[in-house]
């Protein structure tokens, strides 16, 4: 019988929600060289804080990472539960939050000129446990849809991302992180970087989209506004 490992564990947990070592260090903070040394075997009995932020963001316990209970299934791998199905008209349950879409509408017609608004009708569903772990309130939760080749190979071209409205000021910025603009109405998604007279905006394809730099006076004549900070994306494999 082989013996259940946290990274062995770990790695059935990963496939099983198709994400990759990377998107997990992007979803729970847990550093990625600790992620690459759990997984390769070389720390074996993680520290409790990474434990407890993997445990938290997989729905099981500590002592099911750790391989001294089994997993929800009983068999000692994870479960593949069904999906809940639901529409526009399935009402909302009492720990969900529905989150409307931002959408671009243009002013007039052949004027080229956009606006950012709420979707009447696109929403999406998220759990309020996810979004508090997320340090998301409620209200300020939106949903955006990504556009063009630009941040491949991590958003793919019609890639949902979750936004948090709370998060907008310069002084939110965490370098590197992504982050929802309103570029004179264009809904851009890029990583965001402070410089000492303004900001960069950094695409992950950057051989064909290189960085932009703009200075404060820039942000203002170009009418750059940030729209909140991404705590969550999703996307059909394809």
């Amino acid at each position: 019988m082989q013996t259940r490992t946290v990274a062995l564990i770990l790695k059935e947990l990963l496939a099983r929600d198709g994400l990759s070592a990377t998107e997990l260090h992007r979803r729970t903070g847990v550093p990625q060289s600790t992620l690459s040394r759990i997984l390769g075997g070389k720390i074996v009995d993680p520290a409790d804080k990474h434990i407890a932020k993997l445990a938290e963001y997989f729905r099981v316990s500590t002592d099911q990472l750790r391989g001294r209970a089994s997993l929800p299934s009983g068999n000692g791998h994870a479960e593949l539960r069904d999906i809940s199905l639901w529409d526009d008209d399935t009402p909302v349950e009492d720990d969900e939050v529905s989150v409307p879409f931002l959408r671009e509408v243009e002013l007039a017609a052949g004027s080229g000129r956009f606006v950012i608004e709420e979707s009447e009708r696109a929403s999406l569903r998220f759990g309020k446990r996810s979004l508090r772990h997320n340090g998301v309130q409620f209200d300020q939760a939106k949903c955006v849809t990504v556009r063009g080749n630009s941040m491949l190979p991590v958003l793919r071209d019609g890639a949902t991302v979750g936004v948090n409205a709370g998060k907008r000021g310069i002084g939110d910025i965490i370098d590197g992180d992504l982050y929802a603009i309103n570029h004179n109405g264009q809904l851009r998604v890029k990583q965001l970087y402070r410089l000492p007279t303004g900001i960069r905006l950094r695409s992950f394809n950057r051989e064909e989209h290189p960085d932009e730099d703009y200075s404060f006076a820039q942000m203002q004549d170009e009418q750059i506004i940030i729209l909140g900070h991404v705590f969550w994306w999703g996307m059909y494999a394809r």
